[in-house]
């Protein structure tokens, strides 16, 4: 029910999410699909499952989209994103309407990425990346600074790869998933190995491990890296997916598009997040317990990593296969311990559950990796959704992502300053 507030006008007052999708005219999953894509802002029921939206906040959005669906086609006022891809309803979520976790556990990597990019299951699906391309983008990453980092070498690779293409600008859909099968596998082969008796080959996994650990690819491990790349390949439409959309929308090959959603992704609030993790697990595993870790990161002002997301009520549905997963290689038991250390510490004040940074950063810490490898996995993986929505937008108008500017500046003509 509506909080017991002032009634119209005063800008405290609450809606339901039931009653802000009577108001809009649309669905309860649409109005969680604005909150994802900043369109709306929310706040928790304290102690609750559900979530408030200011009213004021509601009426004026209601008003923008009345004036957006009346506006003619090529206006730029079109703001929602059709897509057939990623659902996120009721802490979970689904690719082309099956269960993301449950295809992530029975699926490979590429198996995943096929289901994304056609919708068909394609069984034993496997990458092969061109010659050409590796060579390239191995010569181009190679030529970075020593400091670089593995996001700095993904994006430098995929402009490599793109050159290599004399097909690129080609937008058909079986070119660009031919370009697709290729890049993914050229990508990770542009990484550096961590030892000198790496060989490349086997699954996207396979190949990908050896460039993030030292130690030998055992199976489980092996099985939780796969699973975490299947279940970070597409959410919805994150920040970077929404550059990928906007660059194909301009028609943007699908290389240009990737390196898109790159440059986005080395946020710390997005792909970079899961290096944060990494690095409070390492400490709280070196204090020996999360309590005063925690406290020197709130008293220097931080956001605890790895906690909380604005789309999920409770856990993580990713983080809780991965914990599941991660709970059965017995390597990973202390830094497993640490993250639900951490857990448990915030959770005595804020109702926040763990997210798929701080599965990741368990995967990364307790596999001798380096506190980037979590940016790494989250890059490679989500290149695959970002092909599915740069087909996607192929297939939509042009450049129908453009956004009218509302000018706040002084008032024209001024004076030509002298």
């Amino acid at each position: 029910m509506r909080d017991q507030e002032p009634g119209p006008g005063h800008p405290e007052r609450r809606l339901t999410t039931k009653e802000a999708a009577e108001l809009l005219g649309v669905k309860p999953e649409t109005v969680y699909a604005y909150v994802s894509r900043g369109r709306l802002g929310s706040r928790r029921v304290p102690g609750g499952r559900g979530s408030t939206f200011d009213a004021q906040e509601v009426e004026a959005l209601a008003r923008r989209t009345r004036r957006e669906g009346s506006g003619s086609p090529g206006s730029g006022g079109e703001q929602a994103v059709r897509t057939r891809l990623t659902l996120i309803r009721e802490d979970r979520y689904y690719y082309r309407g099956v269960d993301a976790t449950e295809l992530a556990t029975r699926h490979s990597y590429e198996e995943v990425a096929e289901w994304l990019w056609t919708g068909r299951m394609r069984h034993g699906a496997a990458f092969v990346a061109p010659r050409a391309a590796v060579e390239a983008a191995r010569h181009a990453a190679g030529a970075l600074p020593g400091h670089a980092g593995p996001t700095d070498r993904l994006r430098v690779a995929a402009i490599a790869a793109a050159v290599a293409d004399p097909l690129r600008f080609d937008l058909s859909t079986d070119t660009v998933l031919g370009a697709a099968r290729g890049l993914l596998p050229t990508l990770v082969a542009a990484l550096p190995p961590k030892t000198s008796t790496h060989r490349d080959g086997g699954s996207l996994a396979q190949q990908l491990w050896g460039r993030l650990s030292r130690q030998p690819a055992a199976e489980a491990p092996l099985h939780v890296l796969d699973t975490a790349l299947a279940l970070l390949a597409d959410h919805d439409l994150a920040v970077s997916t929404l550059a990928v959309r906007a660059a194909a929308g301009a028609r943007a090959h699908p290389y240009a598009a990737v390196t898109a959603g790159l440059g986005v992704i080395e946020g710390p609030l997005h792909g970079a997040a899961s290096g944060l993790a990494h690095r409070l697990v390492l400490d709280v595993l070196d204090r020996g317990s999360a309590g005063p870790v925690i406290a020197e990161e709130l008293r220097a002002g931080r956001r605890i990593p790895g906690l909380g997301h604005r789309l999920y009520a409770q856990e993580d549905p990713r983080a809780r296969v991965l914990f599941a997963l991660l709970s059965e290689i017995p390597e990973a038991a202390p830094a497993l311990a640490a993250a639900r250390d951490i857990v448990d510490t915030t959770a005595r004040h804020t109702p926040l559950h763990a997210n798929v940074d701080l599965a990741l950063a368990v995967l990364t810490a307790s596999c001798g990796m380096e506190s980037s490898a979590g940016e790494t996995v989250f890059a490679v993986a989500r290149t695959a959704g970002w092909i599915a929505h740069a087909l996607e937008e192929y297939g939509e108008r042009p450049l129908r992502m453009r956004p009218s500017g509302v000018y706040v500046g002084p008032e024209p003509p001024r004076p030509v300053p002298e």
